[in-house]
Formats: C-alpha cells, sequence, structure tokens
C-alpha cells in the first residue's frame, strides 16, 4: 500500500484509539507491558542465546 493510500485513514485510526485508550486504558497498559517483556527477552536471547 502506497503511504499516500492510508492517510485518509489515519484520522479514523487515531480518533478510534483515543476512544481506546479512554474506555479501556488498563486492557492498554497490559498489552504494553506484554511487549516490553517480550522484547526484552528477545533481546536477551541475542545475547545470552537461552532459545534457538
Amino acid at each position: 500500500m502506497h503511504p499516500d493510500a492510508a492517510s485518509p485513514l489515519l484520522p479514523l485510526v487515531t480518533l478510534a484509539a483515543g476512544v481506546f485508550l479512554l474506555i479501556a486504558p488498563r486492557i492498554v497498559s497490559v498489552a504494553v507491558a506484554l511487549y516490553l517483556i517480550v522484547t526484552g527477552l528477545l533481546g536477551l536471547n541475542a545475547i545470552y542465546h537461552f532459545f534457538r
């Protein structure tokens, strides 16, 4: 998809994300926490090679 094709959708996605943050902030914090944990584990795996 060309970046210009997505530009009309950007305000709608932004608005929907803002409403979702107001309605369910706990779900967002859990999602961010899971992302950080997974990213940290992948980073440690790159250094110490826990998993192949």
